[in-house]
C-alpha cells in the first residue's frame, strides 16, 4: 500500500485562520517522512468551497485529509464537520479536529458530527511539532485512508 502512495503527493486541507499555526503545521510537516502537500484556507466558506470544487477552487485536489480548526470566521468549523458528512461525495474524507478548544462540549459535539478525531492543540511550540508529527505518523503512514476519485 506504502508503495502506491510514492505516485502522488498526500493531500491535505487545512482549514485554519491563525497564521502562526499554519506556519508551525507547515514546518512540522516538512521535516516528515511523508511526501504531502498542504493547501490552506482560512474560513469555513471557503473550506466548503474548496472541498466542493466552487470558484475559486474549480481546480482544487480532493484531500486526502482535513485538519479543521473550531473556530473560524463565516462559518466555524462545526458546521463545516457537519456540512462534509451530510454529503455523500465528502463523508469518507477523515476529519481531524485540531483546535484550541479543550470544552468537553465541543469535544461530544465533534465526535458526535463524526470527526474522526479530537485533538487539541497545545501552546509550546515544541508540542505542537511533536502533536502534528503524531497527526502525521498515525494518519498518512499507518492509517488506510479511503480510495481517493481522482487517482
Amino acid at each position: 500500500m506504502t508503495g502506491q502512495r510514492t505516485l502522488r503527493p498526500i493531500e491535505i486541507l487545512m482549514v485554519e485562520d491563525n497564521p502562526g499555526d499554519v506556519r508551525l503545521t507547515r514546518e512540522a510537516l516538512k521535516g516528515g517522512k511523508v511526501w504531502n502537500e498542504i493547501h490552506v484556507v482560512t474560513d469555513g466558506v471557503a473550506a466548503l468551497d474548496f472541498l466542493r470544487h466552487e470558484p475559486p477552487y474549480e481546480q482544487a485536489p480532493r484531500p486526502d485529509l482535513v485538519l479543521l480548526d473550531l473556530n473560524l470566521p463565516k462559518k466555524d468549523g462545526r458546521e463545516v464537520l457537519s456540512s462534509m458528512k451530510a454529503d455523500p461525495l465528502l463523508k469518507a474524507i477523515p476529519v481531524v479536529i485540531l483546535t484550541t478548544s479543550q470544552a468537553e462540549e465541543d469535544v461530544i459535539r465533534a465526535y458526535n458530527l463524526n470527526c474522526n478525531c479530537y485533538v487539541t492543540k497545545p501552546v509550546d511550540f515544541e508540542q505542537f511539532t511533536r502533536i502534528v508529527q503524531a497527526i502525521e505518523q498515525f494518519w498518512l503512514t499507518i492509517v488506510t485512508l479511503p480510495p481517493n476519485p481522482a487517482s
